[in-house]
């Protein structure tokens, strides 16, 4: 879209900075305190599960279906009944399904420490390598750049297109260099873009050829029933099926939690992955730990029996979050729309939104956004060692705020970007 200020004169151009510095130091003025930086669930949507500790009471028996007591040790790999609800949300088998406490992030950070500590299924361990490299769809998520970065592994990144990672890339390095070890993935509802991957995708990623035998794909399901319309939601392959009908029967390790649908700090999260990949996973568990928190195993499968009960709680978030999510398109539209100074993705589902601004321009509106009293997810944090080569992509995490704010915080914003790109062009004339 063509940006609408390039043909003024630079007198015309210094007019308009000048208008929107004074409604920018007036915002200034208002003395804010706003946060939408991160992806959190809203005080609303925590109230949601709050029956869920009243499932158990002090004058239970706290026994699993198959008397197992849960305030015991034991059941390594998680409550029968915790799988079975976990492989629902996850669409596999719950033979597949190992239970852990409630941060799938710290399943991936696990499972790279040991790959780099003790290999994959008795492969050469990452640290005796000369070097490790793992594909990065950009821009994608920090938390998973993270990881890599602290184990000093090196970042690739791989651009993300409408449905999904550049797969001509991604299948390049896989097949022709076997220190390629993995790729970071989140298929449905992409932090940040809101990207689905489409079924051409999943199907390449299936049938990839790696050269290495301990080549993984970390495929965080995360937003797999975050739906901002149940009546309308996206479905994608499921791949742990797909890479075995493929012959690749262990190239895939997939993850979810219920840190977005239960409490954020208190959930459940499991990993799916092939009978082999479970065998090798567990001889690692059984010497770091005597087994999960059953209890609250227990207590979330009672209060949402199965995937039905699921998704009718997450049709109660969906009607939190939607207005939410529009607030953030109407005024976008309305304050930036047809003015060629940046685009944004209208996700249906996740958590968040990407917004693109010109060249350049990303970091000095972070910057002054927060000047503004409003916190951003800080420019180039969706880019691996937090470099956005173009600096031009910002996160919004629209989930967290009250509507009014989110509407308020929106309006400052789309004041800045255009503050911010006609600074550059008055830069660059």
């Amino acid at each position: 879209m063509k940006n609408i200020y390039e043909d003024l004169s630079r007198e015309e151009l210094q007019r308009k900075c000048e208008e929107l510095h004074k409604e920018y130091v007036s915002y200034k003025e208002l003395g804010l305190r706003l946060d939408i930086s991160r992806g959190k669930p809203s005080h609303e949507q925590l109230m949601l599960s709050m029956p869920m500790l009243d499932t158990l009471h002090s004058d239970m028996d706290y026994l699993s279906e198959e008397g197992i007591d849960t305030r015991n040790y034991g059941a390594l790999t998680g409550l029968s009944e915790a799988k079975r609800l976990m492989a629902d949300v996850m669409e596999t088998r719950p033979e597949n399904v190992i239970i852990f406490c409630d941060s799938s992030l710290n399943i991936m950070y696990d499972l790279i420490t040991k790959s780099m500590t003790h290999g994959v299924m008795g492969s050469t361990p990452w640290y005796r390598l000369p070097e490790v490299k793992f594909l990065c769809p950009v821009p994608g998520y920090d938390r998973h750049f993270a990881i890599t970065e602290y184990f000093g592994i090196k970042m690739i990144n791989i651009p993300m297109l409408e449905d999904g990672p550049d797969m001509e890339l991604v299948e390049k390095y896989v097949s022709e260099d076997p220190l390629v070890k993995g790729i970071w993935c989140v298929p449905k509802y992409s932090n940040p873009t809101g990207t689905v991957y489409s079924e051409e995708v999943c199907f390449r990623f299936a049938r990839l050829k790696p050269a290495a035998e301990d080549f993984r794909i970390y495929w965080d399901n995360a937003y797999n029933v975050h739906h901002l319309d149940i009546s309308r939601p996206r479905v994608i392959p499921e791949l742990i099926e797909e890479c075995c009908l493929a012959g690749n029967p262990d190239m895939v390790y997939k993850f979810a939690s219920f840190s977005k649908i239960s409490f954020a700090g208190s959930s459940i999260a499991a990993l799916a992955t092939s009978e082999a990949n479970v065998k090798d996973v567990i001889s690692q568990m059984k010497i770091q730990t005597i087994g999960h928190n059953k209890i609250n195993q227990l207590r979330h499968v009672r209060f949402f029996v199965d995937r039905i009960g699921v998704m009718n709680h997450m049709r109660k978030h969906a009607a939190i979050l939607r207005p939410k999510f529009e607030a953030v398109q109407e005024v976008l539209k309305e304050e930036l729309g047809g003015t060629g100074l940046g685009t944004w993705t209208d996700p249906e589902g996740g958590y968040f939104v990407s917004f693109d601004t010109l060249p350049g321009c990303a970091k000095k509106t972070v910057r002054m956004m927060k000047e503004a009293g409003v916190v951003l997810t800080g420019a180039g944090a969706t880019f691996p060692y937090g470099i956005d080569p173009e600096d031009k992509n910002i996160r919004l995490a629209p989930t967290y705020a009250e509507l009014d704010e989110i509407r308020q915080a929106l309006k400052i914003f789309s004041c800045v970007v255009k503050l911010v790109s006609i600074e550059k062009m008055l830069e660059e004339k």
